[in-house]
């Protein structure tokens, strides 16, 4: 099993950074490679669209309201992994006048190596946090 994580910490309360984050259709808001997201099977499905063309479909897995965070796994999608999970989670820091958002995620790579796969992940996670950061410089 291979791993990805990456983490960013931003002076933003994390009440309003799960507002950005934490509906599962919402990474078209905030993740400039997703410029699509269809909510399918009474929400617990996303229909992603990649630049590319390509297409991924998640599962929601499990949504904590209170803990701001939600877990995901892809059912379907052009990477070389299987059984990947991935949790984001938006962490109140500073007393609440800062947060830390976590994104991590654990993965099988199919033919490719543990090291090859998890940069794969890790570079989205990194990108697409630092995506997250500059949607609230805005």
């Amino acid at each position: 099993m291979a791993t990805a994580s990456s983490s960013v910490d931003l002076p933003i309360p994390a009440a309003e950074i799960w507002n950005v984050v934490g509906g599962f259709g919402s990474l078209p808001n905030w993740l400039p490679y997703i410029p699509k997201s269809e909510l399918g099977d009474g929400g617990r499905t996303r229909r992603l669209a990649n630049p590319d063309g390509s297409t991924i479909v998640e599962r929601l897995i499990a949504f904590d309201e209170r803990d701001r965070s939600y877990t995901y796994h892809i059912v379907e999608a052009p990477f070389p992994v299987t059984d990947y999970y991935s949790t984001i989670k938006v962490v109140e820091t500073d007393g609440g006048r800062t947060s830390r958002v976590e994104w991590s995620g654990e993965f099988t790579p199919r033919g490719v190596s543990d090291q090859e796969a998890s940069k794969i992940f890790q570079e989205i996670y990194d990108g697409g946090l630092k995506a997250l950061a500059r949607t609230f410089s805005k």
